[in-house]
């Protein structure tokens, strides 16, 4: 693996990939640098964390969860590991977190939106899954999918220029921002794609669309 430490989603929140060779204290200091510089993209987002790569002992653990709640604003749900035995354990954990908050804000979903789903929330959004093409997201807030983005996607659906669009994997069919719009990946399409010269994976490189100067940009987070 090219990096310290690789971020992907999975269908209980997030799961990073770890460097099995690299010192622990450079390793933490790896997963703290990783996590600032995708602040924006987790913004408020309360997640289940798994590791791989690398066997961590609890002390570990609780390091690194400990790091990404004070460097962030993620509210960890619990910790996923790959024991098929607790898998039904933490299913039931995480659904009775979503089953409490269902109702209360709108903030959440967990699946995948597919072709024909419309979305809505009057309040930003978070999505813990895939958004199919031909599926639609409007949110009066942000929008943050953690999976790939492939339909359209709506925030500040009341005018609001400044919210974003994020997602682990940016591909939309179209975006729009306030009313601002852009569709991709159309010749005539006003977005504008920054990229880094650097190859890395792409659920590495987490992407937010934002509104500047009257057209929406597309840039790593």
């Amino acid at each position: 693996m090219s990096q310290a430490v690789v971020i992907k989603s999975n269908k209980y929140g997030i799961q990073l990939f770890l460097d099995p060779e690299m010192p622990f204290a450079d390793l933490l200091q790896a997963i703290i640098e990783k996590f600032e510089d995708s602040a924006r993209f987790f913004r408020d987002a309360k997640l289940a964390v798994g590791f791989e790569g690398r066997e961590l002992t609890q002390e570990e653990i609780f390091r690194i969860v400990e790091a990404i709640t004070t460097h962030t604003d993620i509210t960890v749900i619990c910790v996923v590991d790959n024991e098929e035995a607790h898998a039904d354990m933490f299913k039931k954990q995480i659904d009775t977190y979503y089953d409490s908050i269902a109702g209360k804000n709108g903030e959440f979903y967990r699946g995948t939106l597919r072709s024909g789903q419309t979305l809505e929330s009057v309040s930003s959004i978070v999505i813990v899954g895939d958004v199919n093409p031909g599926a639609r997201i409007i949110s009066q807030g942000n929008v943050i999918v953690l999976g790939t983005l492939q339909g359209n996607a709506r925030a500040g659906a009341a005018g609001n220029q400044s919210c974003f669009v994020a997602a682990l994997e940016m591909s939309p069919s179209l975006l729009q921002i306030g009313d601002i719009t852009a569709r991709i990946p159309e010749k005539r399409t006003r977005v504008k794609i920054i990229r880094h010269r650097e190859k890395a994976p792409v659920a590495a490189r987490p992407q937010i669309a934002t509104v500047k100067g009257g057209e929406i940009y597309v840039e790593p987070i």
